[in-house]
């Protein structure tokens, strides 16, 4: 191998540059020989090459920080249903760009990585989102200038991405429009963009470890069952107390019982099709472990339901 390697840095001819360096009698098997090392050269070329791009992507990839406002649009909803959101390009962002989207008051965190897939894009060449903004107003200020598509990489809610974490680490300040990010504050993001940081991740999860192969959007279904962004946005809704006895664990416990509830997804995993997407405000309900725990008995071979629970419940307190 290192023989054709030499002759492929020299550019000769490879049967003349072996002949004169490791003669063969037999043709046959000189050819067979040769056209395999000649496989495995081409191979490890390709490799060496796809590692120096990687190298330079790394090393000229834009990273950048946008703020986004939850209380004008619901960027869990629309990174549910497409994997992607089309976001107005106010600074000069370019294919392959790392974008971390900064959620501001309540939340005063990152709370989404994205990457860059399309840029300077029209208004007409955009998905209609109007249904996840929140202020139709600003829908229609929106529709003006260019935009860029961000794809999902990453979401995840934890305190270890909040504002004040994140001065220490070089951010001077809430980012009020795009920011480049800096080495340090990228690290620093991307080791705990990951819910294994993050805060009442879902004990006890009722989904299976595998995940969906193939479109974008069966993927999302596990990944966002699992994050700490569902169960946000299923407690935002739902409340933060038990939706079958009733517990809200902080009223009972105090401070040490602040935020904590189970998350049961009402429609295992395994009895969807391929085209279902969940739905965090019927999809998803917040219950008590003693609840989540009867829920999961099974009786006759199969789990019971929240309405079975409840009945049960109320039959044996009355």
């Amino acid at each position: 191998m290192v023989l054709i390697l030499e002759a492929f840095i020299q550019d000769v001819d490879l049967y003349e540059y072996l002949d004169n360096h490791e003669p063969m009698e037999d043709t046959v098997e000189r050819r067979a020989i040769h056209e395999k090392q000649s496989i495995e050269i081409v191979i490890m070329v390709v490799y060496l090459w796809y590692n120096k791009f990687i190298l330079f992507w790394r090393c000229y990839m834009g990273k950048w920080m946008i703020a986004a406002n939850g209380k004008m649009y619901d960027h869990a909803s629309a990174f549910q249903k497409w994997g992607f959101i089309d976001w107005r390009q106010r600074a000069n962002y370019k294919t392959g760009d790392l974008v971390y989207i900064y959620c501001t008051k309540p939340y005063k965190k990152v709370m989404y990585k994205t990457m860059v897939i399309k840029e300077a894009m029209g208004a007409n060449e955009i998905v209609n989102d109007s249904k996840f903004w929140l202020d139709i107003d600003e829908y229609r200020k929106a529709l003006s200038g260019k935009y860029a598509r961000l794809k999902l990489i990453e979401q995840v809610d934890s305190d270890k991405l909040a504002l004040d974490y994140l001065k220490k680490h070089g951010l001077k300040a809430a980012p009020q429009g795009p920011i480049k990010v800096k080495d340090e504050l990228g690290e620093y993001i991307d080791k705990y963009m990951d819910d294994s940081y993050s805060n009442g991740i879902f004990p006890d999860s009722d989904l299976p470890n595998a995940s969906y192969e193939g479109a974008v959007s069966k993927v999302l279904v596990n990944k966002y069952e699992r994050s700490s962004i569902a169960r946000q946005k299923c407690i935002e809704y739902h409340g933060c107390k038990c939706s079958i006895c009733g517990i809200n664990f902080e009223k009972v416990y105090g401070e040490i019982g602040k935020g904590f509830i189970h998350v049961h997804h009402i429609v295992p995993l395994n009895e969807i099709n391929e085209e279902y997407i969940v739905d965090y405000k019927k999809d998803l309900i917040p219950v008590c472990p003693n609840c989540h725990a009867m829920l999961h008995r099974k009786i006759d071979g199969k789990e019971l339901s929240v309405k079975a629970v409840k009945n049960s419940l109320r039959i044996h307190n009355n």
